[in-house]
């Protein structure tokens, strides 16, 4: 399998199967409820471990919790631990609506405070990173190599929280001194504080994954500089660190990139409740996951119409066999996934539902096929309202799509008359 990589600008492969692959993949910071732009790096990063381990791997995947971050201490002032600790189970039930599973771990920045701790005292024993009033830097200069991810010359990067306080603006900070107003803090050997964001990702993918692992992924977002500054800080330590990057293109919102402080942000649960996970895992797949995919009402019922199309075929009688190979090479091919929905569409067409079943199950879309059936109850009340709505009775028509409502199921008017459709 073939992967395009950030740092080389190429397609790079992984070692053949069997064998262990090992993932990180940046997760969100916690501080209110994920947009549905925050999705895209966790569907990708199940799917693609799903389609691993169907090829033989041995997958771990690991997609942290940022819990420690200037944003949560500025959106709860003086409560950003509950904030933090409620906002990570809104994530966790959000995600996990979208019926992908769980990757293998999921650390928290708080867990692995005693991680980042030593990996910043052996950098400072190392030369690369200095103290200041309580503060920590990496120096910026130390590294040669920096800049080679986002394309910058060194003599040209841009400053990073400018502070009088650093050797050079370009430096980054591995921890910060407790300052008025920030209510968690840890001990260290420069004073009460905690850690700069991206000494945490260091940590937990190294803690899980080791010090040389195959995938390092997130939005296209964290190029710089959150993750130019993750290779140099364990680089410097002289860990080969992740091998390949892969970076996720941004979700759009009529033509502007999805972000929460740009007010465009919806969010995922309201996706989920308006149109299902079975319709917000089609959209994806719509979009290589490296280009931008843009998200509105016409991109999403779109999207509902092709997963219709593709139960609908799934209810049918088999026809045909479908060319798996085919399948196996466009994903094989960087994670091609518009060209693996397109012989999906293929095999529904030509009735190849073998192979149709077994491809939908690799994007978590099985349950196109197990929920067709509507219960005999439920079925009972959706003939009883085609009978209200001949006697032009809308009230009572009104009351029973209702009551098919409550037992979970959408009832549909269509020419032969109804559709039950399971509701998310």
């Amino acid at each position: 399998m073939r992967l395009y990589d950030t740092l080389t600008r190429s397609l790079q492969p992984l070692p053949g199967p069997p064998g262990p692959i090992g993932m990180y993949f940046c997760g969100p910071t916690v501080y209110q409820r994920i947009h549905i732009g925050n999705a895209v790096p966790f569907v990708l990063s199940m799917w693609l471990k799903r389609w691993l381990e169907r090829a033989g791997y041995e997958t771990t995947l690991v997609i942290n919790i940022t819990d420690i971050n200037d944003k949560i201490y500025d959106a709860a002032p003086g409560e950003s631990a509950g904030l933090a600790e409620r906002a990570t189970r809104w994530y966790l039930d959000d995600t996990g609506r979208l019926g992908l599973g769980r990757p293998d771990a999921e650390p928290t920045a708080a867990g692995t405070v005693t991680e980042q701790i030593r990996m910043i005292e052996e950098l400072i024993g190392d030369g690369f990173a200095y103290e200041s009033d309580g503060d920590v830097y990496f120096r910026v200069v130390r590294f040669p190599d920096y800049g080679r991810l986002s394309r910058q010359k060194l003599d040209e990067v841009r400053e990073q929280e400018p502070n009088p306080r650093k050797e050079d603006q370009r430096d980054f900070a591995l921890w910060k001194a407790n300052k008025p107003g920030e209510d968690t803090w840890w001990p260290s050997p420069w004073g009460n504080g905690r850690p700069g964001w991206h000494i945490e990702c260091s940590a937990m993918s190294e803690k899980h994954l080791g010090t040389s692992f195959e995938i390092h992924g997130g939005g296209l977002d964290l190029v710089f500089p959150h993750h130019e500054n993750e290779i140099a800080q364990s680089r410097a330590l002289g860990h080969d660190f992740a091998h390949i990057w892969m970076h996720n293109g941004m979700l759009s919102f009529r033509g502007e990139e999805m972000h929460k402080s740009a007010g465009n942000a919806v969010e995922l649960r309201a996706v989920l409740d308006r149109f299902g996970h079975e319709t917000v895992l089609l959209f994806f797949m719509t979009g290589h996951w490296r280009k931008p995919l843009d998200f509105s009402d016409d991109s999403m019922t779109a999207a509902a119409a092709q997963a219709e199309t593709l139960r609908n075929a799934l209810r049918g009688e088999k026809r045909a066999s479908g060319d798996w190979d085919s399948f196996s090479e466009v994903l094989e091919d960087d994670f091609n996934t518009p060209a693996a929905l397109a012989i999906l569409h293929e095999w529904a067409r030509t009735g190849a539902l073998e192979e149709l079943g077994r491809g939908l199950d690799v994007f978590g879309l099985g349950g196109l096929a197990d929920r067709a059936q509507a219960p005999p109850e439920v079925v009972t009340l959706a003939e009883a309202r085609i009978g209200a709505r001949a006697s032009r009775d809308f009230a009572e028509a009104d009351r029973l799509r209702d009551e098919i409502a409550a037992h979970g199921w959408e009832v549909r008017d269509v020419a032969a008359g109804y559709e039950l459709v399971p509701r998310a």
